[in-house]
């Protein structure tokens, strides 16, 4: 893994995190609330119950945010992943949805969308 964490800004961090709760749960995540600060990290099948990930994503509460061009991808462990979240992402409040049209190439599955405070995301499977 390269990266250890992301953290990003969003305005309510109550707001976002029902959101992103939505969106990583299906993915594998587990929450954890810090005081100021919300994580979602994959643990092992068998983590102890004192298991501390080293790779994590996090918001942060920053009411006067402003989203920024860069795209984070989360990535999904098959094609089919993708499609059950694409099917509900308006429904958790994503915005300016659409679906990978082939431009990256035959293995390369997405759908791409905006959070509620604009910060742009896919979920992708390559393989």
């Amino acid at each position: 893994m390269l990266l250890s964490h992301v953290d990003l800004r969003v305005r309510d961090r109550v707001k976002a995190t029902e959101f992103y709760d939505a969106l990583l749960n299906v993915l594998g995540a587990v929450r954890e609330d810090g005081k100021t600060f919300t994580t979602w990290q994959i643990p092992p099948p068998d983590a102890p119950d004192d298991w501390e990930s080293t790779e994590w994503f996090g918001i942060t509460e920053d009411p006067n945010m402003t989203p920024g061009l860069t795209r984070i991808a989360f990535d999904a462990p098959s094609r089919g992943t993708v499609d059950a979240i694409g099917v509900y992402l308006a429904a958790i409040g994503a915005r300016n949805i659409e679906r990978d049209d082939g431009v990256y190439g035959p293995k390369y599955y997405a759908v791409f969308f905006d959070d509620p405070d604009g910060n742009q995301l896919e979920v992708c499977h390559i393989g």
